[in-house]
C-alpha cells in the first residue's frame, strides 16, 4: 500500500509551486500585461493556502481531491509559461490570439479548482471567506485579450493569406508592421535571424505532427520571405547583376523602359501591383476590381460582357513579370543616377539626388541596389569634395535616406571614410550642420542603441567634439539636442570628457566629480587643473555646480585636498564664484585647513583662495559662513600674519598670505588698526621689506602704507638705516607696478614732515624726481598719493626744497592737474601751488632789489600781484604761471574740496599789509564774485576761508564799492544764524559788514580803475 503524503506537506509544496509560477509569469516579455494578471491571481491564492495550513486543514477526501485539481491546474499554467517565455518574437505575435486564449482557459480552471477547495473547507476559511469568494469569481470569469494593435496585424495577415496576396508590396508592409510591433529593426541581418527562429517553430510543429499549425506557418514564412528586408544579400546582389546584364542592351542615355500593355489595369489604366484575373482572362488590380464589384458592376471591365462568374484569382505569372519590369527600371535609373553624379554638374547632381530619394522610397531593395551600383560610394566621396552649399546639404540628406535602418549601407559609409568627411560639415551653416548631425545620428545607432565602434571612430576626429559643442551653443532646435546626445555618448570615455571641457562643455566632467568614485574624482580634477581656464570657462564651471563637490573633496586625502584646492584657486578669481564658495560654506572649511594643516602646498592653496576672495576691492564681503554671517576676522589676519614670522614658511605660503592680509585690510579700517596694534604688525611687515623675494617686498610696501595711516612706530627709524631709503626710492621708480608706486608714495606722504633728514636724503637719492615722474605718468591713484608726498618738499619754510620741486618741472604738472576729473588730485595740486605761492611776495621783492642794483638804468616789468620781478622758476608766481583762471574755475565748480584749496591758494596773493595789488588781480580775474557765492553754498570750513579772504579784500573802499551790495545779503544771513550755533562765522561776517557799511556811508559810488602800485 502506497504511503499517504500528509496534507500539510501537499499544501506547502503547492504554495511553493504557486510562488515560482507567479514569478515566472512576471518574467515573460510578450503579452506582458496578460501574464502579469495571471501572476497576480496566483499570488493571491498563496495566502489562502497559508490560512489552510495555519488552521490545520482536515484531511478529507474532498479536500485532497480539490488540492490535486489545483496542483494540476497550476502545473498547466507553469507549462504554458515555459512554452511561450522564449519563443520566436514573430511567432508569438502571429499566435497572440491563441496564447491569450490559453491563458484565459488556465486561469478559469484554476479558479474552478479554488472554488472546489473552498467548498471542502468552508469552516476553516470562514475568516477570509469574502476574499476567497471574490478571488475565485475573478478567476472563473477572467477574460484575456491581446492588444488591439497586434490583433489588427494578425487579422490583416490572415486576410492576406486567405486572399493569396503574396505580392512584394504586401510582404514588405506586413514585415514592417510585425517587426515594429515586436521591436525588431528592419534590417536584413536582424530580419534573417527572426525568420530563422520562425522556421524552427515550423520544424518543431512538424515534429509534433500539428498539420494545421505547419500549414499556417509555411504560408506566413512564404509571404514574409518575399519582403526585401528578408532577402539574402548574395541573392539580392546576384539578382541585381542579372537585371544589370539585361539592361546592357539599352541605350545608357535612356532612363526608363516602357511597360508592356498587359501590365496596365483595365479599370485604372495604371501599371498593376497585385494583379488578379477573372475567369474571362481579364487582368485587373485587385483593389480596383473589388471596388468595381462593390459599385454594382457586373460586366467584364475589358470586354463589357456580363459576367456569370464573379470569382478571380491571383495572376502570379503576370505579377512576377511586372516585378521584373520594375526591377529593370530600377537598374536603369540607378545607372543614370551614377552617371549624373560623376558628371559633377550641379543641375545633374540635383536630378540624381531626386532620383535616389524616389528609388529609396519606392522599394526597400533599392537601398541595397544603390550601393551595389556604386551610387553610395560616389555620394559619400562627393560630400568631402568641393561642391556648393545646397548640393552638400542634399548629399547629406540623401545619404541619410540610404543608410536609414540599413546596417550594410552604414558599413559602406564607414568604409568610405564617411565620418571623416562628415565632421567638417558640422561647422558649416545651420542647414548643412543640421543635415550632417541627423546623418551621423542615424549612422551611429544600431539595434542595441549606440554603435560603440562607430562612436569611437567619431571621437577620433579631432574636430568632432569642438564642432558638436559649438552646435550645442549656437543651435536651439533638434540639432542642439542631437549634438548633446553625441557629446554625452562620446564622454563615456574619460579622455573625451577632457576634450569636451576644453571647448567649454563641462557637464560630463562635473557629473563625474559629483557622482564618481574617489579615484575617478581625483582623476577628473587632475585633468581640470591642467586646462587653460579663461574667464568663460571659469564662469561655466561655477554655474554648472562644480564648487560644492570640490569643497567636499577638500576634506579627503592629501591628493584630493591639493587638487580640489588648486581648482578652487582658479575658480575663485571670478567674482560670482566667490559668492558660490561662500554660500556653500567654503570659507570656514578653508580657514580650518589653513590653521590645522601642516602640508605647505595645502596651506598655500588655502591662502591663495582667501587672497582671491578678498581681491579687487571685495575685502571681507565673502568671508562669511554659509548663512551669510561674517566670520570673526582678527584670528584670520593673525593666522595669516604668523606665516610671515615663521622662518620656516615657504614663499608659496607667505606670498598668498600677504595678498590675503592686504585684501582684507584694504576694506576694513578697524582690521588695519587691530593688525597694527596686535602682534607687532608694523615691525613684522617692515622686516619683509628686506626680503629677497621682490613680490613679498612689494606686498609689504602696500601693507605698510595701510598700516602707516594708523601707526608709524619704527618706520622712520627703519628708513634712516643704511640703504632703506634707496629701497623706498626703488619702489617709487617701479613704473611697471602702479600699485607699488602708489603704496610707496602713500607711505612717504604719511611720514611726519618734521623729519627733514628724510626729505634731504630723498632729494639726494632721486626720490623727489621719482615722485614728480609718478605725477607725470603714473595712474591716478598713484598720482594722488604722490601729490600728498610732494607736500614734504613744498614746505614754505624750506625754500631750497621748493626750488628743487619747480626745477624738476612740477609747476606745470600741478597746473595741468587742476583740470583733471579727480577731485582729490585737483585739490592737492591747488594746495601745493598755494604752498609755493606763499613765498612769492618775498622772492619777488628780493628779485626787485637785486635787479635794481645790477641794472639801475633798465626799467624791468613789475608783477601786478607782488610788485617785483616775477617768474615761475624764481618766485613761483601764480600770475606768471597762468594758474588763476583754473583756480577760479575750481571755485565756480562748487565742489567743497577743490573750492577750499582754491580759495586758500588765491588768498596767498592778498597780503594783509599791502592788499591792493592782490585784490586787484583777483578782481581782474573774476575771483571775488565766486568767493562771495561760496557764502551761500559752502561748508562751514569753506565759508570760513571765503570770509578770511573777503576780510582782506574789503579793507579797500574800491572793492566795497564794487562788491559790497552783492556781499551784503549772504553776509547778513550768516549774522542772523541761531544763537546755539558756533559764532566764529558770525563774528567774521559782522566784521566785514561793518567795513562795507563804513565805506558805503562815505561814498555812494566808486569805480575801480587801475590801482597804483
Amino acid at each position: 500500500m502506497a504511503e499517504v503524503i500528509p496534507i500539510g506537506t501537499i499544501l506547502a509544496v503547492l504554495s511553493n509551486q504557486i510562488i515560482k509560477t507567479a514569478q515566472a509569469a512576471k518574467d515573460v516579455v510578450f503579452e506582458k500585461e496578460s501574464f502579469k494578471v495571471l501572476a497576480k491571481h496566483l499570488l493571491d491564492i498563496e495566502p489562502v493556502l497559508k490560512e489552510l495550513q495555519s488552521q490545520q486543514l482536515n484531511d478529507s477526501p474532498s479536500a485532497r481531491q480539490a488540492l490535486e485539481s489545483l496542483e494540476t491546474d497550476v502545473k498547466k499554467a507553469n507549462k504554458l509559461i515555459d512554452k511561450y517565455k522564449s519563443r520566436a518574437r514573430f511567432y508569438l505575435l502571429v499566435k497572440c490570439r491563441h496564447i491569450v486564449k490559453e491563458m484565459q482557459d488556465v486561469t478559469r480552471e484554476i479558479g474552478n479548482s479554488l472554488s472546489a477547495l473552498s467548498l471542502a473547507n468552508i469552516e476553516v476559511l470562514s475568516g477570509i471567506s469574502d476574499k476567497v469568494h471574490r478571488l475565485q469569481n475573478e478567476m472563473q470569469r477572467a477574460e484575456f485579450v491581446a492588444s488591439h494593435s497586434r490583433l489588427q496585424i494578425v487579422d490583416k495577415l490572415n486576410q492576406g493569406l486567405s486572399d493569396q496576396a503574396y505580392n512584394k508590396e504586401f510582404a514588405n508592409d506586413m514585415l514592417n508592421e510585425i517587426a515594429r510591433a515586436v521591436g525588431v529593426p528592419i534590417e536584413p541581418i536582424e530580419i534573417s535571424k527572426e525568420l530563422a527562429s520562425f522556421k524552427r517553430e515550423k520544424e518543431e510543429a512538424e515534429n509534433r505532427k500539428e498539420r494545421a499549425e505547419v500549414l499556417f506557418l509555411e504560408q506566413v514564412i512564404e509571404l514574409l520571405s518575399r519582403a526585401d528586408a528578408a532577402r539574402d544579400y548574395e541573392e539580392i546582389k546576384k539578382r541585381y547583376l542579372q537585371r544589370l546584364n539585361v539592361i546592357e542592351r539599352y541605350d545608357p542615355r535612356e532612363e526608363c523602359i516602357e511597360p508592356f500593355k498587359p501590365f496596365f489595369c483595365r479599370i485604372t489604366g495604371n501599371v498593376m501591383v497585385d494583379p488578379v484575373s477573372l475567369c474571362t482572362g481579364t487582368a485587373c488590380e485587385r483593389a480596383a476590381l473589388e471596388s468595381w464589384f462593390e459599385c454594382g458592376e457586373k460586366t467584364d471591365p475589358e470586354t463589357g460582357e456580363v459576367l456569370r462568374d464573379f470569382s478571380y484569382r491571383s495572376n502570379v505569372q503576370l505579377r512576377q513579370s511586372i516585378e521584373e519590369w520594375r526591377e529593370l527600371n530600377y537598374c536603369v535609373r540607378i545607372r543614370s543616377c551614377r552617371a549624373k553624379l560623376v558628371s559633377g554638374v550641379d543641375s545633374c547632381v540635383e536630378m540624381a539626388l531626386d532620383q535616389v530619394k524616389e528609388l529609396v522610397g519606392e522599394d526597400m531593395i533599392n537601398k541595397d541596389w544603390i550601393s551595389i551600383g556604386g551610387v553610395t560610394d560616389v555620394v559619400v566621396n562627393m560630400v568631402g569634395g568641393m561642391v556648393n552649399a545646397d548640393v552638400k546639404r542634399r548629399l547629406l540628406v540623401s545619404l541619410k535616406d540610404i543608410v536609414d535602418g540599413h546596417a550594410r549601407n552604414k558599413g559602406i559609409f564607414i568604409e568610405n571614410q564617411g565620418i571623416e568627411k562628415i565632421v567638417p560639415c558640422l561647422g558649416l551653416d545651420s542647414s548643412i550642420s543640421k543635415a550632417a548631425v541627423e546623418l551621423l545620428h542615424e549612422v551611429l545607432h544600431d539595434r542595441s542603441g549606440w554603435n560603440a565602434l562607430y562612436c569611437m571612430m567619431l571621437s577620433q576626429q579631432c574636430d568632432a567634439i569642438p564642432l558638436l559643442a559649438s552646435l550645442l551653443k549656437s543651435q536651439v532646435d533638434e540639432t542642439a539636442k542631437i549634438a548633446e546626445e553625441f557629446l554625452a555618448k562620446l564622454c563615456d570615455v574619460d579622455e573625451n570628457i577632457i576634450q569636451a571641457a576644453k571647448v567649454n562643455w563641462f557637464r560630463p566632467l562635473i557629473d563625474k566629480v559629483i557622482q564618481g568614485s574617489a579615484s575617478l574624482r581625483i582623476s577628473m580634477v587632475k585633468e581640470l587643473v591642467t586646462l587653460e581656464l579663461d574667464e568663460e570657462k571659469i564662469k561655466l564651471l561655477g554655474e554648472e555646480g562644480i564648487i560644492p563637490p570640490l569643497l567636499e573633496m577638500a576634506s579627503g586625502n592629501v591628493e584630493s585636498k591639493e587638487l580640489s584646492l588648486h581648482a578652487l584657486v582658479m575658480l575663485s578669481t571670478f567674482r560670482p564664484n566667490k559668492h558660490l564658495i561662500a554660500s556653500a560654506g567654503g570659507v570656514p572649511l578653508i580657514l580650518n585647513l589653513l590653521s590645522s594643516n601642516h602640508i605647505a602646498i595645502v596651506i598655500a592653496k588655502c591662502a591663495e583662495i582667501l587672497a582671491n576672495l578678498s581681491s579687487n576691492g571685495d575685502g571681507t564681503k565673502f568671508l562669511v559662513d554659509e548663512t551669510g554671517i561674517r566670520l570673526e576676522l582678527q584670528p584670520v589676519t593673525t593666522s595669516l600674519k604668523s606665516f610671515q614670522q615663521n622662518l620656516n614658511s615657504l614663499d608659496i605660503v607667505r606670498k598668498p598670505a600677504l595678498r590675503a592680509i592686504l585684501g582684507i585690510c584694504q576694506s576694513e579700517a578697524e582690521l588695519i588698526k587691530s593688525a597694527v596694534l596686535s602682534a607687532s604688525g608694523v615691525s613684522v611687515i617692515l622686516a619683509l621689506l628686506d626680503d629677497s623675494n621682490q613680490e613679498i617686498q612689494e606686498l609689504a610696501i602696500n601693507l605698510l602704507f595701510l598700516f602707516s595711516q594708523h601707526q608709524l612706530d619704527g618706520v622712520v627709524e627703519y628708513l634712516l638705516k643704511p640703504r632703506r631709503l634707496e629701497a623706498l626710492v626703488g619702489f617709487l621708480e617701479n613704473c611697471n607696478k602702479s600699485d607699488v608706486q602708489m603704496a610707496a608714495a602713500g607711505l612717504l606722504a604719511n611720514l611726519p614732515k618734521s623729519e627733514t633728514s628724510i626729505t634731504e636724503k630723498l632729494i639726494e637719492l632721486g626720490g623727489l624726481k621719482a615722485i614728480i615722474d609718478i605725477i607725470k605718468s603714473g595712474t591716478m591713484d598713484a598720482k594722488e598719493n604722490a601729490l600728498s608726498a610732494l607736500f614734504r618738499f613744498t614746505d614754505p619754510t624750506n625754500l631750497e626744497s621748493q626750488r628743487k620741486v619747480v626745477e624738476l618741472g612740477a609747476y606745470d604738472l600741478l597746473t595741468s592737474l587742476l583740470n583733471v576729473d579727480s577731485v582729490t588730485a585737483s585739490a592737492r595740486a591747488a594746495a601745493l601751488l598755494g604752498d609755493l605761492s606763499m613765498r612769492s611776495q618775498e622772492l619777488s621783492l628780493m628779485n626787485r632789489k637785486h635787479s635794481c642794483f645790477c641794472f639801475l638804468k633798465t626799467r624791468l616789468a613789475v608783477c601786478r600781484a607782488h610788485g617785483g620781478s616775477c617768474s615761475v622758476n624764481t618766485t613761483f608766481c601764480l600770475l606768471e604761471g597762468n594758474v588763476l583762471s583754473d583756480l577760479v574755475r575750481l571755485l565756480r565748480g562748487k565742489v567743497h574740496a577743490t573750492a577750499y584749496e582754491a580759495i586758500q591758494t588765491l588768498s596767498t596773493l592778498v597780503q594783509e599789509d599791502f592788499p591792493q595789488r592782490g585784490a586787484n588781480v583777483l578782481h581782474e580775474n573774476g575771483a571775488i564774485g565766486p568767493t562771495i557765492e561760496v557764502l551761500r553754498w559752502g561748508s562751514e570750513s569753506l565759508k570760513g576761508e571765503a570770509l578770511s579772504l573777503l576780510e582782506k579784500v574789503f579793507v579797500l573802499r574800491e572793492m566795497v564799492d564794487f562788491y559790497g551790495s552783492t556781499a551784503r545779503s549772504p553776509l547778513m544771513q550768516l549774522t542772523c544764524r541761531g544763537i546755539f550755533e558756533d559764532g566764529h562765522l558770525q563774528r567774521k561776517a559782522t566784521k566785514i559788514l561793518l567795513l562795507i557799511e563804513r565805506y558805503s556811508r562815505s561814498s555812494s559810488t566808486s569805480l575801480v580803475v587801475g590801482l597804483n602800485d
